[in-house]
């Protein structure tokens, strides 16, 4: 419905409330620049109208000025500082531009009131989610029920900050109340999806997708995720992409959805098919940037200077964004111009200072130019350290624990094949962090693993390279995964951009490993295709209990190795605490 507007004959001193409504008319229908005119009128008229500053801020933000919003939101809550409303607005614009803390601020007080909203609760909760205090954010998310019980969206924001902590047993647990107290939403659906899905319950995990699509049959990641999970589960690739297959046909300009299937049919080793499908979608004048992005990637090997090409167009209408510069600065190594790399690498660390992949990409470069910096980033003598991990306490021996971890680890590789976007290749990745696990055996590999942590960090000691500055002496898990790899397997060569050490250690392997360099780790072979081809520079040979931890901006990657056994390993990235 399109709201018709008349503004005449309210101009008198009692016409705030009738502008108002106007006002709020025309954010309805969308009409930001209407808006915007008739509130910088109000506000000019009557400055301390808070409720007209927080409208015009809306207005502002349908604009694209974000600043200017924020500056109205400012006054808003300086006039009424008791306004739930605003306090709100603000917050979420803050945490907009990731300022965190301030977004917090904006609500606490408010949030701390005995009679504190749904509204304010919730904004809370959000603001502590992003400061990764979870604890206190489930509380703020539980106390948002109680406000409203009757409120499926509540549930529904519990259910979604659960399954982000993969606790998947109390989101599948939020998300039956959310719907048992009318919320129908597709977003529900995709919550509920994802945790049947780790929680091992396939055929629901599956049902749960369908039932989302029937209410959002454009929504792209519900077809993106349920075309892995039967991939995983079947291996058969033709069969999992036929519900996305016929999401295209019926929104040939949703790209998003284009461009998920070529990642998946990258992703199952269909690269001919994957380059044909972006070809396809990257000719168009219409394309989006991430189009170029994934076409500049799909063809840096074969055709490094179209991959250039598509990179620019990407960078070219995302100037500032990190994803669009990192495939510029992969393009650049892929033609040869490390310099140009370097150029780009270094705005993308600007950025991001903490980023593994702009490490990675920087290293990359230092070392086509032969710059005497590459060696400091990759000195494998100090910074990779292999060593057999502690036997835990209630095992006679560490030979016993990895048996008894094997077959522990055996029972949560439910998937007959890799996930999509992941380093994997022919072989199952486990859904959920192993430190959610609850089994004994697994727990006791975390007592395992301590000490050769705490001992690599020792011998790290403190410096100014990437790794060494960040050496606080402690550490905290930023995930921990098991990977089942079927003959024939390996890893493609791959960094963690959000890690700080990373690690693979070894549970179980196949009698291939004794077999020339089948099944070894293997280091400085970039994911990306360079000019000139750089090979792998530093090899580990893995051995039950050995545990190997490095830079986590490093390139590594495994040989495929044969036989007839599969090689079980556990993976985490560690950050310092």
């Amino acid at each position: 419905m399109v709201h018709t507007v008349d503004l005449r004959g309210h101009s008198s001193a009692n016409d705030r409330g009738p502008r108002l409504h106007a006002a709020s008319l025309l954010l309805d229908d969308n009409r930001w620049d209407e808006a915007v005119q008739v509130l910088r009128e109000l506000t000019g008229q009557y400055p301390t109208f808070a409720d007209a500053r927080r409208l015009y801020a809306l207005a502002l933000r349908g604009c694209g000025d974000h600043q200017g919003a924020e500056t109205q939101l400012r006054h808003a809550m300086a006039f009424d500082p008791r306004s739930s409303p605003t306090a709100v607005a603000l917050s979420e614009q803050l945490l907009a531009r990731g300022a965190r803390e301030e977004a917090l601020a904006a609500v606490d007080d408010l949030a701390r009131t005995a009679d504190a909203d749904i509204h304010i609760l919730t904004a809370q909760a959000l603001a502590l989610k992003a400061l990764q205090r979870l604890d206190e954010a489930e509380l703020a998310f539980e106390r948002a029920i109680r406000a409203d019980p009757s409120s499926g969206v509540a549930e529904h924001n519990l259910a979604a900050h659960y399954g982000d902590m993969e606790r998947f047993a109390l989101s599948e647990a939020a998300t039956g109340r959310a719907l048992f107290k009318g919320l129908d939403a597709a977003e529900t659906w995709l919550v509920r999806a994802r945790a049947l899905q780790g929680l091992g319950r396939h055929d629901e995990a599956e049902a749960a997708f369908r039932e989302l699509l029937r209410r959002r049959s454009d929504h792209v990641d519900a077809h993106a995720e349920l075309a892995q999970l039967i991939w995983m589960r079947t291996g058969d690739w033709p069969s999992a992409i036929q519900t996305l297959d016929a999401a295209i046909a019926d929104y040939p300009n949703l790209q998003a959805l284009a461009l998920k299937k070529v990642e998946f049919l990258q992703h199952v080793g269909q690269s001919e098919a994957a380059r044909a499908a972006i070809r396809e979608i990257s000719d168009r004048p219409d394309a989006e940037p991430m189009i170029h992005v994934v076409a500049s990637r799909l063809c840096s090997d074969l055709q490094p200077e179209r991959a250039l090409r598509h990179a620019w167009e990407a960078a070219r209408a995302l100037p500032n964004d990190r994803v669009a510069l990192g495939a510029l600065c992969e393009a650049y190594l892929a033609v040869g111009d490390a310099g140009s790399s370097l150029d780009v690498a270094q705005r993308l660390l600007a950025m991001g200072p903490l980023d593994q992949h702009t490490f990675g990409l920087i290293a990359t470069a230092w070392r086509l130019t032969g710059d005497p910096r590459y060696a400091t980033l990759h000195d494998y003598g100090s910074l990779v350290r292999t060593s057999r991990i502690d036997t835990p306490e209630g095992w006679p021996n560490l030979e016993a624990f990895l048996a008894a971890l094997a077959q522990s680890l055996e029972r949560l590789h439910g998937f007959k094949t890799h996930p999509i976007g992941q380093s994997v290749r022919h072989g199952s990745q486990t859904s959920y962090s192993l430190t959610l696990s609850e089994d004994p055996v697994i727990k006791a590999f975390f007592k395992a693993i301590d000490g050769p942590i705490r001992r690599h960090m020792a011998s790290l000691g403190p410096g100014s390279d990437p790794v060494r500055s960040r050496n606080t002496g402690d550490y905290r898990f930023n995930g921990v995964w098991s990977v089942r790899l079927q003959p024939n397997g390996y890893h493609s060569n791959h960094l963690h951009p959000r890690g700080w050490l990373s690690s693979a250690c070894y549970i179980a392997l196949p009698a291939a490993v004794e077999r020339g360099r089948e099944g070894w780790l293997k280091f400085g072979e970039p994911g990306v295709p360079t000019t000139p081809v750089l090979a792998a520079e530093h090899f580990v040979k893995p051995e039950p209990g050995l545990l190997a931890l490095f830079p986590s901006y490093m390139w590594h990657g495994t040989v495929p190795f044969g036989g007839d056994e599969p090689r079980l390993t556990i993976a985490f990235d560690v950050v310092p605490a």
